[in-house]
């Protein structure tokens, strides 16, 4: 067991330094891996089975081997010594005995919030009516919008927020901060951290964090009022389990992100992280499916098609929501659905084994979870990692925007937008009540009334009138109305829509040929924008005959629902995949003609490769709920205070090196070491063993310290890269 070749160490890694070989620069100064008094960047790797996967057993004092390895350093390197495994024990998962569980649906263009009281699981209570709206639009949730004063203070969210901005001066406006759709800004930022920015409709800037945390305290304010409302005992903070949905292919610095923004909001205290869960949309989709009866789906292959429209010549699409809707309208009163103690009639058609695909097409992404179901127990198993993109409803509307952009100029909308942001508010706001009644059966246009201000400023800006415009752009699909509208044709809508659809149904088809998915029997349309006759249509159309569309009749309040089942359960889902290859750099013996010359590391006399990434899990890898990856560390001088080991990810699993193409630093493991007492066994010789899970939707640690068996404080920063 003492033979070079079994001997692995953790890199040194200098925080904010650039280097490509931070080990060998730390070894050379021997200092500059330290941050401080107590605090070393490095650690031995202990135990070097890398790629199992262990169910949690209990901790246990494991005594330590001798070392054999290279004589330590302060702040060098310490060398690993293998310890026995522990015998793994199955041990159950310890759930809180919460009374109530709150879920908030954060969606990028509505958001809403419902709840269960875990005495009556069935019941589910959705949010109370807001107040506002649009003409024609089904108001179950509120749109996401934030509006703040000129000194960054709270005003008002939802419609409350939307239509106390349009009622200010323009003047006024553009001293205020109107935020839409911010939801996004997480998605698309490549390297976010805790003070990435967000940008108001007048261009002003703030923190993004902030925006975040007011929006979560709205919603906890509200949610908290009426649980209490409709609760016959006296709650207390901590009776309350909170979750929060997210999009599935929302990497961990997002969802850290969230994580943070509702601690700092108040729902859950850092001390108590077990209290929030982090839900996946479609996943949430997934588990309200399960509950389905025949009735509160509509089926899109019962009926044959024909040019978008029935056999009897009646809009299928169409009909089939407006009945819908008339069912939401009469049970809305109450704002209670009840669900399937067990599972719904259209699960019982399935067997154990049976595939199917949930695609949650929301306002900005679109999430695709591949689901298999385990029969009796009902329970569900992940098959393909999560996939999407930025292909929600928000992209027909970026198209309008160009469409206007063609034909007035760019310079134009934008200057509009800077100095009468409320009355392009008001203008999305038009177009956004016209695209959710857009059909492909349709032979009329579409109005969009055009606020007077942007006549009026189009004229002074450019000295012609809007109608002058539109001629001069040749755009024969939009029209003008005196009356003061645009007109958009059938085929201006379908040229808006149609490249957002296209990139939908590439994603499904390209998802339907991997050989993991295959034999899927149904398709579930979840999420707003599966709300669009224009979306049904296609997906039927082009995946109609693989396998069976389904739609709920709720479809706006599908992830919600799932969402309030998941806090009340969370282990309903045994089987998830990794979406990325995880892992840390460690040394391993360097071989000659295997290792490149330069990975080359010499120390007291016995050769070291650098830089291998030592695999935590890889990239679609097969992760069960209650499955842990084990690795050991030991400080690498006497009384160090704290270990911080650096994490990095891929996007394949044929990597070898952390310098490889595509491995990217994603966070940083942090063990806070608690005072062993000087001359103690515990301070010569300390093991700290880390407990990572990846089964769950966040990633986690726990850390014990061996010889004492004492809990070490243990966390995962993904966002201060």
């Amino acid at each position: 067991m003492c033979e070079a070749g079994k001997h692995r160490f953790v890199h040194l890694f200098t925080r904010g330094s650039s280097q490509l070989n931070p080990l060998l620069t730390g070894m050379q100064t021997g200092t500059r891996g330290c941050e401080g008094p107590g605090t070393c960047t490095m650690a031995t790797l202990l135990q070097p089975n890398m790629n199992s996967l262990q169910t949690p057993g209990e901790n246990r004092s494991v005594p330590p081997s001798p070392s054999c390895s290279p004589t330590r350093n302060d702040c060098g390197i310490a060398p690993l010594t293998p310890s026995p495994s522990p015998r793994t024990v199955v041990r159950p998962r310890v759930s809180r005995p919460f009374s109530v569980v709150v879920a908030i649906d954060f969606g990028t263009t509505s958001s809403g919030y419902a709840f269960s009281f875990t005495q009556d699981p069935e019941a589910i209570h959705m949010m109370r009516r807001w107040e506002g709206g649009d003409p024609g639009v089904a108001n179950q949730k509120s749109p996401t919008c934030l509006l703040l004063t000129p000194d960054l203070r709270f005003h008002s969210f939802g419609f409350a927020a939307r239509d106390s901005y349009h009622d200010l001066d323009p003047e006024e406006a553009r001293l205020w901060l109107y935020f839409d759709k911010f939801k996004m800004k997480i998605h698309s930022t490549s390297d976010l951290t805790m003070e990435t920015d967000l940008e108001a409709v007048s261009g002003r800037k703030v923190r993004a964090i902030e925006v975040f945390v007011h929006a979560l305290r709205f919603f906890r304010e509200h949610a908290l009022k009426e649980v209490k409302d409709q609760s016959s005992s006296v709650l207390e903070g901590e009776d309350v389990r909170w979750v929060i949905t997210v999009p599935a292919v929302w990497r961990q610095p997002a969802k850290q992100f969230m994580r943070e923004a509702a601690y700092q909001a108040g729902l859950v205290s850092p001390e108590a992280p077990e209290q929030l869960l982090i839900a996946l949309e479609p996943e949430a989709a997934s588990i309200y499916c399960r509950k389905l009866r025949l009735h509160q789906v509509i089926d899109l292959s019962t009926r044959p098609l024909a040019n978008g429209l029935d056999s009897d010549g009646s809009r299928l699409f169409d009909s089939g929501f407006r009945q819908a809707r008339e069912q939401l309208r009469r049970a809305r009163h109450s704002r209670t659905f009840l669900v399937e103690s067990g599972t719904g009639e259209l699960w019982s058609e399935m067997q154990t084994g049976d595939r199917y695909i949930v695609a949650d097409c929301g306002g900005g992404t679109v999430d695709l979870t591949v689901h298999q179901i385990e029969q009796p127990q009902g329970t569900l198993k992940e098959l393909y990692k999560a996939s999407g993109g930025p292909y929600g409803a928000v992209g027909v509307d970026l198209a309008f925007e160009s469409m206007l952009c063609q034909i007035f100029g760019e310079d134009f909308i934008d200057s509009f937008k800077a100095k009468r942001p409320a009355a392009w508010v008001d203008l999305t706001i038009a177009f956004e009540a016209r695209k959710r009644t857009a059909s492909p059966g349709s032979s009329n246009a579409l109005n969009i009334s055009l606020p007077f201000s942007f006549i009026d400023f189009y004229k002074r800006h450019r000295g012609q009138s809007v109608e002058t415009a539109l001629r001069k752009s040749n755009m024969n699909i939009v029209k003008w109305s005196s009356q003061g509208m645009l007109r958009l044709t059938p085929e201006a809508m379908k040229e808006l829509f149609q490249p957002t659809i296209d990139n939908i149904v590439k994603h499904i088809e390209d998802l339907l040929r991997k050989q993991e998915v295959q034999g899927v029997r149904f398709l579930f349309l979840v999420g707003g924008f599966a709300e669009s006759p224009m979306l049904q249509q296609a997906v039927q159309m082009t995946l109609g005959r693989s396998c069976r569309i389904i739609i709920p009749q709720d479809v706006g309040l599908t992830i919600l629902k799932g969402a309030v089942l998941f806090g009340l359960d969370p282990t309903v889902v045994r089987v998830r995949r990794c979406p990325l290859t995880y892992g840390v750099g460690v040394l391993n013996r360097f071989v000659e003609g295997r290792h490149p010359r330069d990975k080359l590391l010499v120390k007291e006399g016995r050769e070291w490769c650098t830089d291998i990434l030592d695999r935590f899990v890889a990239v679609d890898q097969s992760v069960a709920l209650g499955e842990v990856v084990r690795r050991s560390y030991t400080p690498a001088r006497p009384g160090q205070r704290k270990i911080i080991i650096n994490i990095y990810c891929s996007t394949s699993d044929d990597v070898v090196y952390i310098t490889d193409p595509g491995v990217r630093k994603c966070g940083a493991i942090t063990l806070d070491l608690p005072d062993a007492g000087p001359g103690t066994a515990a301070a010569r010789r300390r093991e700290i063993r880390a407990t990572m899970q990846f089964g769950d939707t966040e990633i986690k640690v726990t850390a014990v310290d061996v010889v004492t068996n004492r809990s070490v404080r243990a966390a995962i920063d993904f966002l201060s890269n």
